[in-house]
């Protein structure tokens, strides 16, 4: 059964596509037609679409998986925040730093940065500091949290990306696509889809069509974090099981006797040790007289 329907998409306008003067001829097989000079997005072709994204995503979550969401334009960015943060993934939302997944490492240690600081804060060696020093800590420590504080958590390359509007995040795209990263994006109708791995044919300027899009996926994300959650449970279960089984190895219930007395030890203790039977010594022969 589809996650969405042709209503809803409509209602919230994913079918508006970008002026046609200005679209991508690879976008083609996703656009139904033309009207005053704006393309339409076929929504049945991006129904079957975001299915797929959304399948793909579940597993990913399952396995334990982390995606990173990237949109920094205005429309999207509190929407992805929010929403990515729901589900606990990571996300950018400011601005993509030059090498955050081509040169990770580097990133990693401004993340460690940022965590020393706070340290500081907490164990009061920060307040020893000249006020000045203060001052400049705090502007640092700010302009971290604003480009890294949601990826401080992030401790390896994600397993995949999730775009809005693949051309002002071109170059999240092209870091990916250099390292293998599997890419899902909402690709409008100027966009050329052939660096994407998962194409969702989408108005990506208005507010509504990106919401709706990213409560489907994210609802995706939760089914396999819950699916993930119940695995765990159900392997807990069955390796307590099993100890109980090397304990007990016969499988039977060890159980009391029906009519068993409980034992005092207490009381056996205390009690006089039984009396020992008497020996019985045998007759002793008598020498004869001599005559």
């Amino acid at each position: 059964m589809p996650r969405t329907n042709f209503q809803e998409l409509l209602d919230a306008g994913v079918h508006f596509g970008h002026m046609a003067r200005k679209w991508n001829p690879k976008m083609a097989p996703y656009i139904f037609d033309q009207k005053n000079g704006i393309h339409i997005i076929d929504l049945h072709k991006t129904i079957v679409k975001i299915d797929e994204a959304a399948d793909a995503m579940k597993e990913l979550a399952r396995s334990g998986r982390k995606i990173l969401f990237v949109a920094t334009k205005k429309q999207a960015k509190e929407i992805v925040a929010e929403k990515a943060t729901a589900v606990n993934m990571p996300s950018i939302t400011e601005r993509w730093a030059g090498g955050m997944l081509t040169n990770f490492p580097t990133i990693r240690k401004a993340v460690k940065k940022m965590n020393t600081i706070d340290k500081m804060k907490e164990d009061g060696t920060f307040e020893k500091l000249a006020k000045r020093e203060r001052l400049q800590i705090d502007r640092q420590r700010e302009k971290l949290e604003k480009n890294l504080g949601s990826i401080r958590d992030m401790s390896r390359l994600p397993s995949a990306l999730f775009v809005v509007d693949i051309q002002k995040e071109a170059n999240a795209v092209k870091e990916a696509n250099r390292l293998n990263i599997p890419v899902f994006a909402m690709v409008d109708t100027c966009c050329d889809p052939t660096s994407i791995d998962y194409v969702i044919p989408a108005n990506d300027d208005a507010t509504k069509s990106i919401e709706l899009i990213m409560n489907i996926l994210c609802k995706a994300i939760e089914e396999g974090l819950s699916e993930r959650k119940l695995e765990k449970e159900k392997e807990a279960t069955e390796e307590t099981a099993e100890g109980e089984a090397l304990v007990n190895p016969t499988g039977k219930k060890l159980r009391a006797r029906k009519n068993a007395k409980p034992v005092d030890v207490e009381a056996e203790a205390a009690a006089p040790a039984p009396a020992a039977a008497p020996v019985e010594e045998a007759p002793v022969e008598e020498a004869p007289k001599a005559e």
